[in-house]
């Protein structure tokens, strides 16, 4: 019932939809009498008052109660809020938050597969494809549902599962 009318994502509480919608609009109606600073609920506001007192937030984010030790991983962080994506495919123009992820997404266009399975040599663009593969040679499925006790190699698997 509560869904946003600039990405359709929905609520359960109305609250909620309100402080999400700040994120597309950039209002942030809570301000920091010390600093100025501006946020999108009272309780992201409180979490930033800390920064003036407890040097461990002093990295926090404007969106959430979130903080960081190093300002670069704020930086990526606020990115889920605000949805920029500034790393670009040059092959096909898909875009992403993290430089990294733009790395592993562009060996699929060149076909580069550095992680090798020792056991049956099946090679893979990503560390994590590999790690997920070498389950089905350990028999290890560390994710069970809930309601059934079925175990999955991969936790996706597992909620696609959950949600029959």
């Amino acid at each position: 019932p509560n869904r946003c009318e600039y990405c359709n994502k929905g609520f359960k509480k109305s609250s909620h939809l309100k402080q999400h919608v700040r994120s597309h609009t950039g209002e942030k109606p809570y301000k920091c009498q010390l600093c100025g600073r501006g946020f999108v609920s009272s309780g992201v506001l409180k979490s930033h008052e800390k920064t003036h007192t407890e040097p461990k937030y002093a990295n926090c984010c404007s969106y959430c109660p979130k903080s960081f030790k190093k300002p670069s991983d704020l930086v990526r962080h606020v990115r889920i809020h605000t949805g920029e994506k500034p790393y670009k495919c040059e092959e096909c123009g898909k875009s992403f938050t993290v430089k990294s992820t733009l790395d592993c997404h562009v060996k699929t266009h060149t076909g580069e597969r550095p992680f090798q399975c020792t056991l049956c040599e099946k090679a893979f663009n990503q560390k994590s494809a590999l790690q997920v593969h070498m389950k089905k040679h350990t028999g290890e499925r560390p994710y069970k549902c809930d309601y059934c006790a079925m175990g999955f190699t991969q936790k996706s698997n597992m909620k696609l599962h959950m949600k029959r």
